[in-house]
């Protein structure tokens, strides 16, 4: 794991804000993928990037990472300030808001 420095996760998500957020997040692709590496800076990086970038982003734990799912969200969030929506499978869905978007492309949750 990096060296980086701690950041808080995200805020808390209620129930229907997460709902709000799982309908969004389910014609996502993933942007990001833990690969054999584990969980490098780049990974990081690449979650901050795309956070920064679209707000609600997917990442992909692949079948060569030695990292558990739990502790690879876990982890993400806490050092990319996001919150965790959801784990299916190896699928992780995280959100970060981003006010410096356009107003168009700010995810507005209820």
């Amino acid at each position: 794991m990096s060296k980086e420095t701690e950041i808080e996760a995200g805020p808390i998500l209620n129930s229907r804000q997460k709902k709000f957020l799982k309908g969004l997040g389910h014609s996502l692709s993933p942007v990001v993928s833990v690969g054999k590496d584990g969980l490098e800076d780049k990974i990081v990086t690449a979650t901050k990037l795309e956070l920064a970038r679209h707000e609600l982003i997917k990442i992909k734990i692949g079948k060569s990472s030695s990292v558990a799912k739990d502790e690879t969200a876990e982890y993400l969030s806490r050092k990319s300030g996001a919150s965790l929506v959801q784990i299916i499978g190896k699928t992780i869905l995280l959100y970060k808001q981003n006010p410096t978007l356009d107003k168009d492309k700010q995810i507005k949750i209820p």
